[in-house]
């Protein structure tokens, strides 16, 4: 008997919901200053409303220094001068809706920037003032407190604490940064820092904003006494992460949104290593979903990405919650270089930026993927060049590597900046169209010559283009997928295949193999991943989707 898995049977919108994530620098530049910006976006969303998707998801558009592009913020309540203002922010809320799509906003709870009005408070109001109760300000150890507190390391490398030097020029205590130095952590056990938030969640929501993307959603509290980590870290036991406090502000949060019509969401980005941890995020008076990490990190092979889809779908119904399929984002390798790798797994703590990838391999594999996803039960994230096929630009020169990764890690990690390269919009050169009426505009990171094969406009004239599966796929996901049970049945295909159906209506068969296969009698092809496909066969690194032969 075939294997089935159940999944979520309720159909609120952001249960279904295919949502692009638009990484605000590398959008669309409307003012030559190559840069993206708001103007740049509401100036595609023609583009994106025929792509397929429901909702779109964008990167911190705040006032900000920019040490982080964006996630050390300054001002939670306005728009940054580079990408526009307020206004433009408003006017591009009413836009998305007028185009029928939904928008989720990007906050950033965990930290601020150390411009930020707070944490200059906190700097000027001196020890044991209610101004430095928002941050985690602790004396050293050590003779005359030069060590730091405690032995935590940033994410992004080095020490997590710095520091201050008091107004009178004496040494004073070390703050936490779990990021950066500009990224002061913010006490989530002061009080003020739920209601400060609360705050901004309702400015945003009184502008239509359709949700919110929380950064580091897990890992707000730290745990009491800021223990050292040791020389054995355990793993799903950091005293910096997924502490059983952090629930609470979910819920206060969740209070919030509930509050408001039309079916606001919270979706969290946890990264976290058990699914029991992760799960207790999504529990119906918490976080509405969060990204599957697991999924886009697993290797490109059949019993890992099988199991990955079975336990997601069992530990989400167990709270009620949506499973979400992710394949790339904004910190992340893209997947088509990913998978033109001998290892085609991603590990955030080991990005491996000079493995030899096939790339040729890598895109048929990528476009398997994006059948894979989109044909799962629940939601699915289309970060912005998945669906041109865009790989990892590998060669950025490093006088223009922007993320503080690369400074942060001694030059051993190139940092992020491979997958936030500016889209190729049209023409044969930089900037394809990036910066719109200015053609002679820099792009914020160069642009590799050999995109000019992967623009929107060369891809739009192309039937067989990743654009055009894309925009083939997301019609008929709308049309027919989401609107399946939600139950995953699987179909024993062989060791090298993945097979399942979700009716008797659609079928979708993925070939990991180097070598074609038969498919089955009795069904119409609705979909494929590869060009050639035809003649009751399917192609290596392929995949199709299947439809009962009327």
């Amino acid at each position: 008997m075939p294997e089935t898995t159940t999944g979520p049977s309720t159909t609120a919108w952001w249960r279904t919901a295919s949502i692009y994530q638009i990484y605000v620098r590398s959008f669309a530049d409307a003012n030559g200053d190559g840069i993206g910006d708001l103007a740049g976006i509401r100036s595609r969303l023609p583009y994106l409303r025929d792509l397929g998707v429901d909702a779109l998801w964008l990167t911190p558009w705040y006032v900000s220094p920019m040490a982080d592009a964006g996630y050390d913020v300054a001002d939670y309540c306005d728009i940054d001068p580079v990408f526009g203002d307020l206004g433009g922010a408003e006017a591009l809320i009413e836009a998305v809706h007028e185009h029928g799509l939904r928008i989720i906003v990007d906050i950033v709870p965990n930290h601020c920037s150390d411009r930020h009005p707070w944490f200059q408070a906190a700097l000027a109001a001196g020890a044991g003032s209610p101004e430095r109760g928002r941050f985690w300000f602790v004396e050293g150890r050590g003779e005359g407190g030069d060590l730091p507190p405690n032995d935590w390391q940033a994410y992004f490398g080095g020490p997590a604490w710095t520091r201050i030097t008091e107004s009178d020029g004496s040494p004073g205590p070390w703050y936490l940064h779990m990021f950066t130095p500009e990224q002061p952590d913010l006490n989530w056990e002061d009080p003020g820092t739920l209601a400060a938030f609360e705050e901004i969640l309702r400015f945003w929501l009184d502008r239509g904003v359709d949700g919110f993307r929380i950064d580091v959603a897990h890992g707000l509290m730290k745990k009491h006494g800021l223990p050292d980590v040791g020389p054995v870290p355990i793993p799903d036991d950091l005293p910096y992460q997924d502490r059983p406090e952090v629930h609470d502000v979910y819920r206060a949060w969740r209070r919030v949104t509930d509050s408001y019509a039309g079916e606001r969401v919270m979706v969290g980005e946890i990264w976290l290593p058990t699914p029991e941890q992760y799960t207790r995020y999504l529990r119906p008076d918490e976080l509405h979903s969060a990204f599957n990490f697991e999924f886009l990190c697993s290797a490109w092979e059949p019993a890992a990405i099988r199991d990955v889809i079975d336990y997601t779908l069992a530990s989400h119904a167990s709270v009620g919650a949506p499973p979400t399929w992710v394949l790339s984002n904004h910190d992340t390798i893209r997947h088509v270089t990913r998978y033109g790798r001998e290892d085609t797994s991603f590990d955030m703590g080991h990005k491996r930026h000079d493995d030899p990838s096939d790339l040729a391999l890598g895109t048929r594999r990528a476009r398997a993927a994006a059948l894979l996803s989109l044909a799962l039960p629940g939601g699915v994230y289309v970060y912005q060049g998945d669906e041109l096929g865009l790989a990892e630009v590998v060669d950025i020169p490093v006088d223009r590597i922007q993320d503080p990764t690369w400074e942060r890690s001694g030059h051993t990690d190139r940092g992020r900046d491979g997958c936030r390269v500016p889209l190729p919009w049209s023409g044969d050169a930089p900037p394809f169209g990036f910066s719109g009426a200015h053609p002679q505009a820099e792009p914020w990171l160069p642009q590799p010559a050999r995109w000019k094969q992967s623009t929107v406009a060369a891809q739009s004239e192309d039937s067989a283009s990743t654009l055009n599966l894309y925009r083939d796929a997301l019609a008929l996901r709308r049309k027919l997928i989401s609107q399946l049970p939600a139950a995953v049945t699987w179909i024993d295909a062989g060791a090298d295949v993945l097979a399942f159906s979700r009716s008797d209506a659609f079928t979708c068969m993925v070939n990991f193999s180097d070598v074609p296969i038969a498919l089955p009698g009795g069904y119409r092809l609705l979909a494929s991943s590869d060009d050639t496909a035809g003649g009751g066969v399917l192609a290596p690194n392929a995949a199709v989707w299947l439809g009962a032969d009327s």
